[in-house]
């Protein structure tokens, strides 16, 4: 019991300290906290429960905000107008790349009818461990044309992402609507991902109310801005809690493969949710990878010509 309670005040205080390096005013304040502790509070819980709880009250007194230094590609936050089936999209993000840095910004305003959407895809993009992936979930509309949703970490000029970092409040939440030359072509061309596409078996009514639900995440931060969190908020994390509310492909939110979202595809594939014309799961994957490194132009078409499911 002792050594339990020691190693939960060991990682206690490592928060602590972590979050006061990243977030606070000045990293000096994380060296002064440890000594603080380990000359004081380690004689008499109760400094150290007190310093821990000031510590925590500052943390999660901290505000997301509007008025930053965005980088170019997300200095525009997306927003919709729904009345009834139609939906006024503002904002979509499609840019021009020439390489990952540079690019032009393009925002651009587009009118769907939610009836018109008949699937969902999944494109899962790694870029180091195969447990962790960043989730892209794309709607098909039945003039074969498709939109990108994409929940990422909003960054500051200057800033990198940074798994650690991003337990922090260092970066904020943007859910983008966009086109997949932009938001799938920018990982397959330019930054080096491994990019597999995947069919969904969704039905094209829980396709249309998941679309719906993210347009009401996508005009609730734009009022309200969120933070991110590598585990708590990321990519996948509204979708996940929207599925399994719903109880839409067997889903579960504590299924721990939805957390680190690398083996999501894995966990769809045991759920039956893949399409994949009856192939093992290595083979299906194997065959979703997209290795090419299409076009801008016909992008969305070029990368599901002889995949599966397509």
């Amino acid at each position: 019991m002792r050594r339990t309670l020691v190693v939960l005040c060991g990682v206690a205080t490592v928060w602590a300290m972590a979050a006061l390096w990243f977030d606070a005013p000045a990293a000096w304040l994380a060296l002064a906290y440890f000594a603080f502790v380990v000359v004081v509070a380690r004689r008499k819980m109760a400094l150290w429960l007190g310093s821990l709880a000031l510590v925590m009250g500052w943390w999660f007194s901290l505000k997301p905000t509007e008025n930053r230094n965005w980088q170019p590609d997300v200095a525009r936050v997306p927003w919709a107008e729904v009345a009834g089936d139609r939906a006024i999209l503002h904002d979509i993000r499609n840019c021009d790349y020439v390489t990952e840095t540079n690019y032009t910004p393009r925002w651009e305003t587009k009118t769907v009818q939610i009836p018109d959407i008949r699937g969902v895809d999944l494109f899962l993009s790694y870029w180091g461990m195969q447990s962790i992936a960043h989730a892209i979930v794309s709607f098909e509309f039945a003039d074969g044309s498709h939109l990108a949703t994409s929940i990422e970490a909003r960054k500051t000029v200057g800033q990198e992402y940074s798994a650690i970092r991003g337990f922090f409040r260092q970066f904020q939440t943007i859910y983008l609507i966009s086109e997949e030359s932009d938001v799938v072509r920018v990982r397959t061309n330019y930054r080096g991902e491994s990019v597999y596409l995947y069919r969904t078996q969704t039905t094209p009514r829980d396709a249309q109310n998941l679309f719906r639900h993210y347009l009401e995440w996508v005009n609730r931060a734009r009022e309200q801005a969120e933070w991110y969190n590598a585990v708590t908020s990321n990519c996948a994390t509204n979708f996940v809690l929207y599925l399994a509310k719903a109880k839409i492909g067997g889903i579960s939110r504590w299924d721990w493969r939805t957390l680190f979202v690398g083996k999501g595809d894995e966990l769809l594939y045991e759920k039956g949710d893949l399409a994949g014309d009856g192939l093992p799961f290595a083979e299906l994957k194997r065959r979703a990878l997209i290795r090419e490194r299409p076009s801008a132009v016909d992008f969305s078409r070029q990368i599901r010509v002889s995949r599966p499911g397509f």
